[in-house]
Parts: structure tokens; sequence; C-alpha cells
């Protein structure tokens, strides 16, 4: 036999390199580990993985004495290149230069508890408890992301809510399916609004996402405000203001996902996120640190576009299920021009202004009914309903703009018949828009009184 010639060494050679190349081709989509190069204030840069945007990875932390390495976990929040952007889901420590990243699973993705179990109960923005009670069952979860909701789909808001509130109930009536924002600024009472309506909505489930608030108040809420009433057939999410930017993200999807699993149930859901304007600052946040040019007044153009995301994951179902949602929004400085306040106003189907003047003159709840609007009032009352509403806001509006004229003693009777009963039934008014925080005033009982203070202002005199 003779010798192998030059040439047969090549077409071997050959052969070998396309089988080689054959197998990379067919190696694993995702690489099984990489390692932190860079730590940034926020950010890790992590290279040698390659997993999809927003999956979990698990970082290996340096054990510091300890016989077993501790980890911690992250998200993808970015890419560039090669290199992945991390950001941890919670402060850590023992973080070294070239530490080993995991991803979570096959492709980072994680599931979040769901379900009756989470009732009377209250979780983190990863689904931990922060309660005493039993760890969760899994056997009933789902990941964060939800398949967009078909418009064509959804079922028409025509059935009102009670929500418990006179002044809402008959004044800005709440439809089922319908999302609000309550739009006020620190220290008005938005908070005390909120349980009212947590504890005498005629909801099935009620979830409340604690978003960015301060940690002292995560327990009021829900010792004081929301109660044991409330409790029971409540969920609450809460990410306050020390947890990371992420958490707080994935606090507010999580309490919407929550929601979105009791509605396809076919139950009546109540959302309450407190707040929309602490999700658009957490979503700022990391869109600055991984290097987003920021847009209107310092926020990015991702937090314009994350907000009607979030949202829009509210409203009617098909098969009879509903998430009628509150979202506050806090307006610095009660401007209302603020840039989130005004993508709030452009996205919800109505909004509640509550004003700093009344809660400082001890009107409760201190709602600004002329700067409030439900845009679905129309299409859930009937025509003697949104009459009575429109002349209550007549005569208080009348009333407000010649306030200064009668405080100064310039008003005399009898020269404009529309002021006349704006004054007459001022007081009548007022009284009508005030409610303790323990009281309840159905639909029923409002449209009463609604009825019967417009129809005193009638009669000769104005008196009842």
């Amino acid at each position: 036999m003779s010798a192998p010639t030059s040439s047969t060494h090549t077409l071997r050679w050959q052969r070998s390199l396309n089988a080689t190349a054959q197998c990379i081709e067919l190696a694993p989509r995702y690489r099984s580990s990489g390692k932190v190069v860079r730590a940034t204030g926020l950010v890790l840069e992590v290279v040698g993985l390659k997993i999809p945007l927003g999956s979990g990875c698990s970082i290996e932390l340096d054990p510091s004495g300890a016989s077993q390495p501790a980890y911690a976990e992250a998200q993808v929040v970015g890419f560039n290149g090669e290199r992945l952007f991390l950001m941890p889901l919670e402060e850590i420590s023992g973080l070294t230069p070239g530490a080993r990243v995991f991803p979570l699973g096959g492709t980072g993705a994680r599931l979040f508890p769901l379900g009756e179990q989470l009732l009377g109960r209250v979780v983190d923005g990863s689904g931990r408890p922060l309660d005493s009670g039993p760890e969760f069952d899994f056997s009933e979860s789902a990941g964060l992301s939800a398949t967009p909701f078909n418009p064509l789909n959804r079922t028409p808001i025509h059935e009102q809510i009670d929500v418990g509130v006179r002044t809402i109930n008959g004044l800005l009536s709440v439809g089922r399916g319908q999302r609000l924002g309550l739009f006020a600024g620190s220290g008005v009472g938005k908070s005390v609004l909120l349980g009212m309506m947590a504890r005498y909505t005629s909801a099935d489930v009620i979830v409340v996402g604690l978003i960015g608030e301060r940690g002292r108040e995560v327990k009021d809420f829900i010792d004081n405000i929301l109660g044991d009433e409330g409790r029971r057939r409540a969920a609450v999410v809460a990410a306050p203001a020390d947890t990371s930017a992420l958490q707080r993200l994935q606090g507010a999807a999580y309490a919407t996902r929550i929601a979105e699993h009791f509605r396809d149930e076919g139950k009546s859901v109540l959302l309450i996120m407190d707040s929309l304007t602490r999700y658009a600052m957490a979503q700022r946040e990391i869109a600055l640190a991984i290097g987003e040019p920021p847009a209107t007044k310092g926020y990015p153009p991702s937090v314009f576009a994350q907000l009607p995301v979030l949202v829009e994951r509210a409203g009617n179902g098909e098969n009879g299920g509903s998430i009628t949602a509150f979202y506050t929004v806090l307006a610095e400085g009660d401007d209302q021009q603020d840039p989130i306040a005004d993508a709030a106003r452009a996205i919800l189907d109505g909004h509640i202004v509550l004003s700093r003047s009344l809660a400082e003159s001890g009107h409760y709840p201190a709602i600004d009914i002329e700067a409030s609007v439900s845009r679905a009032m129309s299409a859930i009352v009937d025509d003697n309903h949104e009459r009575a509403a429109q002349r209550l806001k007549q005569l208080f509006s009348r009333y407000q703009r010649n306030r200064d004229l009668i405080s100064v003693g310039a008003y005399s009777p009898g020269h404009d018949p529309e002021l006349d009963q704006a004054v007459q039934r001022y007081p009548y008014i007022e009284q009508f828009l005030q409610q303790r925080m323990n009281e309840r005033a159905d639909i029923t009982s409002s449209t009463a009184a609604l009825n019967g203070l417009l129809q005193a202002t009638s009669q000769p005199g104005g008196r009842k």
C-alpha cells in the first residue's frame, strides 16, 4: 500500500474541519456560564454568556469562609455586543472580579406562585412570603409575561361597580373593568381613600401592589387601612423604597399577573397600584444605568413605552372576569403637568384628583370634583343620574368662581338665581362630598342623596 499523499492529508484535514464546524453549529444555543468583568454602580457586565434579555441569572459570590458558595440573583437588562448588562435584584456583598454567572433554568425564566394560596398573604416582588405564613406551592405558578390582549376581544364596560365612596359613586361613577388614576401630592389622604375602596368595593378578589413606598407605610396600610376584612380577600405585593429598582418593577408586574390569573378564572378583581410614579422612577433608574439618554424631565423614552404595557393588562376579559384598577400618580409639588401624570392621563380611563387645599381645610376625601372625570360614566349610569351629577358640578363650580366675592360680602342675593341656588345649597353639597373613613356609602344611598339634594334646590327658598 502506498503512503498517503499530501492531497489525502488535505482532504482528511478538510473533513475534520467540517465535522468540527458541524459540532459547533449543533451546540446548545445558550452557553453554560459566564463571568463578571466589570461592576459600575448598579450594573454588572458579563461575558461568555448568551441568554435573552429579561432572563434571570445566578452570580457566584465569595463564600467568605463558608463551606458552600453564596449566590445572588440578577436579571439581564441590556447588552452591547458580547457583553451582557445585569442588575442584581437585591444588594449583594462578596462580589469578586471574574465571578461566575449561571442562567436560571434553560432560558432564565422564573415562575411565581399564583392562585387562592396568595389570599390573605403578603409577598415581596419575587414571590417570597413577607409574613409568617407557610411557603407557597408552585404547582400553580407562571411567569410574569402575558400575551397581549386583543382589543376586539375585550368586553365593553357597561356595569357600575360600587366602591363605597359617595363622591365617586355619585359624581365619578366607576365601571367594572375601568382603569383610573388617583392623582395626588404627598399627605393629602390617598392611602386612606385607597383603603376605603379596598374594604368597601364589591369585588371577589383584591390585589394590592405597594411599589416604592416607605416600609412603615406598608405595614400601616396592611394593618390599619386595609384591615382584617379587606385582607382576607386580598393578596398584597410589597416592594418598598429600599428594594432595588428591579424588585419594584417586578413587584408591579407580579401584582398585575396575580390579578390576571383571577380574572381568567372569571372573577371580579380590584387592582390597587400605589404608585405608578414609583414604577416609572424604577424604570428610569434602570434605563439611565445602562446608558439610555434622558428625554422629558430626565425620563428616558423607555419609561413612557412601559407605562401602557403595564396598564393595558388590566380591564375586562373574555369570560366575564374583570380587573378594575386604581393607579396612584404622585404629582410632584402638586404639578398636574408632571410628565408621568400627563402620560397617565392619556392612557387611563379617567382620573380622580386630590386637592391639597381641600385636605388642609379638613375636607375628606379631598376629591377635586372639578378637575376629576370618569370617561366611562356615560356608559354605565342612566340619564337621570348623569344629569344630576352634572347639575351638582355646575352649582359647585358657580360657587367656587364667586367664592372671593361671597367672602368679602360683595354678593347680594336676587341678581343671579343660579348663584343664589349655589350659595343656598353649598353647605349641603359639602356635606355630600365629605365622608368618614369608617363610613360606607353604596350606590343606592349615594344616588338617593344626590337626587335629594338637587330636588331641594328646585323648591322655593332652596330648603329641605
